[in-house]
């Protein structure tokens, strides 16, 4: 069983100059549930099929078991999707020995700007480059499942 310990937050300044990599991804989600779902995704030239288990209550670690399948098979998957396909590009950018994740979004959701870090635990000290904003982990407006219900663009307007 995996396990996914991630912090999220909003970007606020340039973060592009200090990217030394990006990809554009797409990605939808086959099954949305109060306890799990199941996404599939392109990134780059490759697919994936995802599950990921309800958030802990600190909405830091949950489960995840990731798999690559064929390219084709995701580009198929993605039109039995229910909700919106999330589109956007993402940014790797090292601070320090972290890499953050940066993604810009698009289509319903562009303007919205999110930094993901992944950790080897909860409480493990990370440096915060100054283009890093407020944290919303745990914050479910802020999950890429949300969006694809509930895009940023409308709620963003309120």
């Amino acid at each position: 069983m995996g396990y996914e310990i991630e912090r999220k937050f909003l970007v606020g300044g340039d973060f592009k100059s200090h990217a030394h990599f990006h990809y554009v991804m797409k990605q939808g989600y086959l099954s949305l549930s109060g306890t799990s779902v199941v996404r599939v995704r392109i990134k780059g030239e490759k697919g994936y099929i995802t599950v990921k288990s309800k958030a802990g209550e600190n909405g830091i670690t949950r489960r995840e078991w990731e798999y690559e399948i064929p390219l084709r098979d995701a580009e198929e998957m993605l039109l039995l999707c229910d909700e919106g396909v999330i589109e956007k590009t993402r940014y790797l950018v090292t601070v320090g020995r972290h890499t953050f994740e940066v993604d810009e979004f698009e289509g319903d959701n562009k303007g919205l700007l999110i930094a993901e870090l992944e950790l080897e635990s909860e409480d493990e000290p990370y440096e915060k480059p100054d283009w890093l904003g407020g944290e919303v982990t745990g914050d479910v407006r802020y999950y890429n499942s949300y969006l694809s219900i509930h895009p940023y663009r409308e709620w963003a307007e309120q």
